[in-house]
């Protein structure tokens, strides 16, 4: 489904690649209406979009109630929608599961899992009214294999890979398109939208990770691409590329090389 001339919903739109496919939506002729915490961000999105074919709604996607008014909200801003991509998440502190209290895993299963449920449940009977129609979800390499110290964040994706997956086998035979999407490291306010570090720790971890970590604006008109061409899937960064072989051809010694990998990220007792 091309996004020219389309109502496009993006979650998470305040900053990071939310704000990249705001701005490449809008840029490619699409109407988008952003969905965020945050309005002070969103109305920096608004600015770079230059303030048109955009509307702003503030929603805490792990509110069931609120996800439902959303729809109503969109079609009365632009007339219709005709596709949603659910973009916002969080990740966990890096620590093992049984140093994480409930009420963490609660937040990273509500907002990961649950608001892209929700989402998905609210829309989806909007848009199989339309001629075409689309629906892209963010899942995450962590989602296919696993990363010490994220197990709760990789279960939530993980959930989320298997919901968009089951979607694309029920939506079979109507016009709504349906694309998981496996993120990478990718150049974003994650850690610090997550109460995990502060924005000037995260500046310098990104320093420090150099080449290895996929500029925004990058990832997004990858996600845009494969949304257009109705792809299954799409890995998006070439570490992503990479796990995805490595843990096809060998899981265990896939899972063994991350756990190396993440083993500095991860707090000594």
């Amino acid at each position: 489904m091309k996004v020219q001339n389309k109502v496009i919903v993006v979650t998470g739109a305040g900053s990071g690649m939310g704000r990249e496919l705001c701005i490449q939506l809008v840029n490619k002729g699409a109407k988008v209406a952003m969905a965020d915490l945050h309005e002070e961000t969103m109305q920096e999105t608004a600015k770079l979009c230059g303030e048109t074919n955009v509307s702003m709604h503030v929603l805490d996607i792990s509110n069931k109630d609120q996800v439902g008014k959303l729809p109503g909200a969109v079609i009365e801003k632009h007339g219709v929608v005709d596709g949603i991509i659910n973009n916002a998440g969080i990740i966990q502190p890096f620590v093992h599961l049984e140093e994480l209290k409930l009420d963490v895993i609660e937040r990273v299963m509500n907002i990961n899992f649950y608001g892209t449920l929700y989402m998905c449940e609210a829309f989806i009977p909007y848009l199989l009214k339309r001629p075409e129609a689309h629906i892209a979800n963010v899942s995450s390499m962590g989602g296919f294999i696993p990363f010490p110290g994220q197990t709760i964040y990789g279960a939530s994706k993980a959930a989320v890979k298997l919901l968009t997956e089951g979607l694309y086998a029920e939506l079979q035979g109507t016009k709504v398109g349906v694309t998981v999407i496996y993120p990478g490291a990718v150049n974003t306010h994650i850690m610090s939208n997550s109460g995990i570090q502060s924005k000037e720790e995260e500046t310098q971890s990104k320093k420090q990770q150099g080449n290895n970590i996929l500029a925004a604006d990058k990832a997004a008109s990858i996600m845009i691409k494969a949304f257009e061409k109705n792809k299954f899937r799409v890995l998006v960064g070439k570490d992503a590329q990479m796990l995805d072989i490595l843990y096809r051809l060998n899981p265990g010694w896939a899972v063994r090389f991350i756990t190396k990998q993440m083993a500095k990220m991860i707090p000594k007792k």
